[in-house]
């Protein structure tokens, strides 16, 4: 470890593919590589050390990265010392293809195994190839401060707990993540406190599936014990560290991802009714509308359950902005079943969505069980059906916001105009907003003027000093 933090131009480059678990990921692995001496660097051409944080969900994602570890190649060709690695779920489920057969990479690393990054890095140095993908019931890198990598000082990731214990016969998380556990609410509250103190002023919390979220120090209950114990005050569940990170800094805005309709409760629901600070935005995937497709998608719930979990949303804050996931084509879906999604898309009224057609993933429940007999054109056609849908949805719903103050936290210069500020309100929607005197990191009180499918545009109100200024 000293030998590496000793030798001269030690440059790391990480690009990360797929949901903001990976970026998050990628800040863990960028601490550990600094504790080794390394710096990080935004040219890869410059880089000792290039890692991809990977993604299987879908085989486009995959296929992106394999097309970016070809284009590595070259520049290996022209730096004999560069070194290149993957990270993730795809180092997980690939790595005898990308390692042995492709030759594509020299080290691969899965997501519970990046403490073995300096061992694994001495391994390349005498000239070996180096792997580890082993699966941890216990890794959750609660005792690793992040390094905020690409950060606009503004919004930070959290996560909460790793892995997933739903096996959704479509997805490959559980196989690539492991088990569900959950990080030690004291140390998730630390970290929340640290990003305050660097001026930060949103925080998302993440995890494959928060509303699981259970942590106690009583090491009698553990496993089962802990899922049972949910209303004991020895058992911290996500509502409750829901209400102790609010409760941090009242100017802090806090969000969450990813919800699961099976695990959504009230008290969650009850929590963000009573702070002004979480934001009032849901991601709840629903995946297809049909009972029989959701049935062989092995999603634990059925349109009733769903639609129960929609109405108490609502019923405790009536303007809760909400969006989901679609797979379009899987295994078997009819026309009365994809007609069954977009009646669902109609009912709820989404303001935004990912939408996708299926893509079989080796390994998982489906791939073993069921045939992909849906044609690809027919899956293309009734994803453009869903998307039309939608789109339109979040039209009609961005314009009933015209006319409308919105409190909305200044994020970034507009990449199509330096003279516009890009913003998101409570409800997850970007604000255009004119530049003016504000900076990034301010809280702007804004009147909605016009709006878009995806942007609401807005002229400015006034700086408010507080998130809680006009509550």
């Amino acid at each position: 470890m000293n030998q590496l933090a000793e030798e001269p131009s030690k440059l790391y480059f990480i690009e990360s593919y797929g949901c903001q678990m990976n970026v998050n990921d990628s800040e863990i692995v960028a601490a550990i590589l600094e504790e080794l001496g390394y710096q990080s660097t935004k040219e890869e051409k410059e880089a000792s050390l290039i890692l991809l944080n990977t993604c299987s969900i879908r085989d486009k994602a995959e296929q992106t990265i394999r097309y970016r570890l070809k284009d590595f190649q070259k520049i290996k060709r022209k730096n004999k010392s560069l070194k290149v690695g993957i990270l993730g779920c795809m180092a997980e489920r690939l790595k005898t293809q990308l390692f042995e057969e492709e030759k594509l990479v020299d080290l691969v690393v899965g997501p519970d195994s990046y403490r073995a990054l300096p061992s694994l890095l001495q391994e390349l140095g005498l000239g070996q190839k180096a792997v580890n993908t082993l699966l941890s019931r216990e890794e959750t890198y609660g005792d690793i401060a992040p390094v905020r990598l690409n950060s606009n000082g503004v919004t930070a990731f959290v996560s909460i707990m790793r892995g997933c214990d739903n096996m959704c016969a479509f997805c490959v998380v559980p196989f690539t993540r492991g088990r569900e556990r959950s990080r030690s609410h004291v140390s998730i509250l630390q970290e929340v406190k640290d990003i305050v103190q660097k001026g930060y002023k949103e925080v998302t919390l993440l995890g494959q599936n928060v509303d699981s979220y259970r942590y106690s120090e009583d090491p009698t209950l553990k496993g089962k014990n802990l899922i049972d114990a949910k209303f004991d005050p020895r058992v911290i569940n996500f509502s409750k560290l829901l209400e102790m990170v609010a409760q941090v800094s009242p100017d802090l805005r806090v969000r969450f991802s990813t919800s699961h309709p099976k695990d959504m409760t009230d008290d969650v629901l009850e929590v963000m009714s009573r702070y002004h600070n979480i934001c009032k935005f849901i991601h709840l995937p629903v995946q297809s509308g049909s009972d029989t497709c959701l049935e062989r998608m092995n999603r634990s719930y059925d349109s009733a359950i769903y639609m129960n979990r929609i109405d108490a949303i609502k019923r405790y804050m009536p303007n809760c902005a909400l969006s989901s996931d679609f797979i379009a084509g899987f295994c078997g879906e009819t026309e009365q079943e994809h007609q069954a999604t977009l009646d669902l898309i109609k009912k709820v009224r989404y303001d935004m969505s990912f939408m996708f057609y299926y893509s079989e993933r080796p390994g998982t429940i489906a791939a073993r069980r069921y045939k992909d007999d849906v044609p690809l054109e027919v899956k293309k056609r009734r994803l453009s059906e869903i998307i039309a849908l939608q789109n339109q949805i979040a039209l009609e719903i961005n314009q009933t916001q015209i006319g409308q103050e919105q409190v909305v936290l200044i994020e970034f210069v507009s990449k199509r105009s330096k003279d516009v500020y890009i913003a998101r309100n409570d409800y997850n929607k970007k604000v255009a907003v004119p530049k003016k005197n504000y900076q990034v990191g301010d809280y702007v009180l804004v009147k909605i003027t016009d709006a878009t499918t995806m942007t609401l545009i807005a002229e400015d109100i006034r700086k408010l000093e507080h998130l809680s200024d006009i509550k």
